[in-house]
């Protein structure tokens, strides 16, 4: 059976950050990912975490300045240095938190950019990262994410990452394999996911193609997490979508699987 983690940058935004941790687990939930955890002390988010019982599973690392139009830095030629304090600053919250995974954010290339320069510094910038991240025990996890939600974002199908997770050879470095996003720009997700399984350390569920509850949209989830269980895969599925009418209402699809 899936198992399913809560996002609570999309889930329970009806309440402050601190306390959708207690939310999710009154749920049913007994995970939670978190895109960015940096606006509350580590501190604080930890003595959350143990008072609702649930585990966090996944963090992104620090996207940038978004003034700047930042949707990540791994990419970014020249910002090296800034993708260093940003890999750290998650590190120690992933540590501080107990979480084994961290989602490096590839960031946006310029249109009509040179994609080998990009791609060049995306590699030099995760070969530095993994063994420092290899010291913690923690997985880095690369995501493919659709280039209509975010235009010009470097990584945009599994078959990109795959090629990048096998040339840099790190064995903590793995796909975070979202569907929805998957959906938009490949299709054919049962060949994709036989495809790729082998790599998948991380999965997200949303409605396409207006990311909102997994039972909305041109998805039959049913079948997929039928296909997820046959394929042996044991890991978290993160529920990223936005709620059309508030969290709880909307987790009718979940009530099969032990949660809402």
């Amino acid at each position: 059976m899936p198992r399913f983690d809560a996002n609570l940058n999309y889930l329970f935004t009806e309440l402050p950050f601190l306390d959708r941790f207690a939310a999710a687990a009154d749920c049913g939930f007994k995970a939670i990912e978190i895109l960015v955890p940096y606006e509350a002390p580590a501190a604080a988010i930890r003595q959350r975490l143990e008072a609702a019982g649930v585990e966090a599973v996944l963090i992104n690392t620090p996207m940038g300045d978004p003034a700047k139009g930042d949707r990540g830095l791994a990419c970014l030629p020249g910002r090296e240095a800034d993708f260093k304090v940003a890999l750290s600053r998650a590190l120690e919250y992933a540590a501080d938190l107990r979480c084994p995974r961290i989602h490096v954010v590839a960031g946006v290339m310029p249109q009509g950019a040179d994609r080998a320069r990009f791609d060049g510094t995306y590699r030099a910038n995760l070969a530095w990262a993994a063994p420092e991240a290899a010291k913690a025990g923690i997985t880095l996890c690369l995501e493919p994410i659709n280039p209509y939600d975010i235009p010009g974002f470097f990584l945009n199908t599994a078959a990109q990452a795959r090629t990048v997770i096998e040339a840099l050879g790190q064995p903590n470095i793995r796909l975070q394999y979202d569907l929805y996003h998957a959906q938009i720009v490949e299709g054919g997700l049962t060949r994709t996911l036989e495809r790729e399984i082998d790599l998948i350390e991380h999965m997200q569920i949303a409605g396409p193609p207006q990311r909102n509850e997994p039972d909305t949209g041109e998805l039959n989830y049913p079948y997929l997490f039928e296909v997820i269980d046959r394929l042996g895969y044991s890991g978290w599925i993160g529920a990223e979508y936005r709620p059309k009418h508030g969290t709880r209402a909307g987790l009718g699809w979940a009530k099969p699987y032990g949660i809402g």
